[in-house]
């Protein structure tokens, strides 16, 4: 099955450039058609081997991620450099994504304030979070309904730390967010109600801040993190018992 996936990928380039030809020897044919059979029977295959894999149950049916988050090189001196980690778990097609998101050097406001993360189309980094695309939308959906419209996050003494299940996106299947970037914005996100085109689009979301490229990994990072998630709850929670 997947030396049949893999030959259907390395055939539809060909099949593209052969169909091209053939358009343009034949005018009215049916190269779109084609090419849209082939990526039907990718999507089936792909949906099989996922499908196969989640049936083996246990832990190996699981797949996670990790996202390293850095300032974007295009911002000027006086935006704030703000990193961290986000990291994902699935644990099959089909089940509910989940993530921690670990970010710090966002500017001294009164606690309350949030910013938007969202996922965007493209893992390119090359002119910082610039060059990552807009919103990863692969049903050309309006904002907030694309995979990755994470929302607003809190932020606390200049930090993000959350915990959050139920995301409306994947690490499986044909709409995969692995490889794409997750985008830290210096906004809010107005989730769609903001009465313009760039809030169907992007939820006004603001300049990006911050970014980083999607990337399988193994469950290590996963589980320390899960751990001092779990302390730092509980320290925090021991802080404001003492103030009250």
């Amino acid at each position: 099955m997947l030396a049949l996936l893999c030959a259907y990928l390395l055939l539809a380039p060909r099949a593209s450039v052969a169909s091209t030809h053939a358009d343009l020897e034949q005018p009215g044919s049916h190269m779109e058609e084609q090419i849209r059979d082939m990526h039907a029977k990718v999507t089936e295959i792909w949906q099989e081997l996922t499908r196969q894999r989640a049936a083996g149950g246990g832990q190996d049916s699981a797949l996670h991620a990790a996202c390293s988050v850095q300032p974007s090189v295009s911002l000027d001196a006086a935006q704030p450099r703000v990193s961290g980690l986000v990291l994902f778990r699935q644990l099959r097609p089909g089940a509910q994504l989940e993530a921690f998101f670990h970010l710090e050097g966002f500017p001294a406001e009164p606690n309350g304030t949030s910013r938007a993360i969202h996922v965007h189309e493209f893992g390119d980094l090359s002119q910082g979070c610039d060059s990552t695309g807009p919103h990863y939308n692969p049903l050309a959906v309006p904002h907030p309904q694309h995979p990755g419209d994470f929302g607003n996050f809190p932020v606390r003494d200049g930090q993000i730390w959350r915990y959050r299940s139920g995301l409306a996106a994947s690490l499986f299947g044909p709409h995969s967010i692995a490889g794409r970037a997750v985008v830290v914005h210096a906004g809010e996100d107005d989730l769609g109600r903001g009465g313009n085109q760039a809030s169907l689009e992007n939820g006004n979301a603001g300049r990006r801040l911050a970014c980083c490229v999607v990337a399988l990994c193994g469950p290590g990072p996963w589980a320390r993190q899960a751990q001092e998630h779990a302390e730092h709850r509980k320290r925090r929670r021991a802080s404001e018992c003492k103030a009250s």
